[in-house]
């Protein structure tokens, strides 16, 4: 794989291209569903559920430190998310996210995008998609890049529909594909 951003899954591209052009397909979404927003924007919740495009935001940028960092890699995910006490306070991601500027959760999730692109790349060099991370569940099981990519892909688009609603609330702005041009 090429140290370009894909924008989407080439039409007949490798394996690895193919699963990391899906996952920056879904990243690039999602970050066209929160651009420009202010902290109220943000902090918009539809109904009775608790989700916003903020908390969405701090929550990716957890679950991107958590699986290509501290899972795939063994390293220490960073602050924030090593100052945590994820016993005492589970969801803590969700809940703070209210607290911090648009420009604060966008460099979060900004920071830990590239990380996460880093660390694929030196595992992709290093032994390619079969490559075990170092993570071991319950089971003794460890999961392959392969299906970290996988779950990060699922994972995103998810969530890129609840923030597609969420960002059709606020402002209108419907459509499953950024404008051309789009980058992030």
């Amino acid at each position: 794989m090429s140290e370009e951003i894909l924008l989407e899954p080439p039409v007949a591209g490798s394996e690895a291209d193919t699963l990391i052009g899906s996952l920056e397909r879904q990243r690039r979404t999602f970050a066209w569903k929160c651009e420009g927003l202010d902290a109220a924007a943000l902090n918009t919740r539809l109904g009775p559920s608790a989700i916003t495009l903020g908390g969405l935001l701090k929550h990716l940028a957890l679950v991107e430190a958590d699986y290509f960092t501290l899972r795939l890699l063994g390293e220490d995910p960073g602050a924030p998310w090593n100052t945590v006490d994820w016993e005492a306070e589970p969801g803590w991601e969700w809940r703070s996210a209210a607290e911090d500027t648009p420009e604060q959760l966008y460099a979060l999730w900004g920071a830990a995008v590239a990380r996460s692109r880093a660390n694929v790349r030196k595992v992709l060099a290093a032994g390619g998609l079969d490559q075990l991370a170092h993570f071991t569940s319950r089971n003794g099981d460890s999961p392959s890049l392969r299906r970290i990519l996988a779950d990060l892909i699922e994972e995103y688009a998810r969530h890129v529909g609840q923030a597609d609603l969420i960002r059709e609330s606020i402002d209108g702005q419907v459509g499953e594909d950024p404008p051309a041009g789009f980058s992030y």
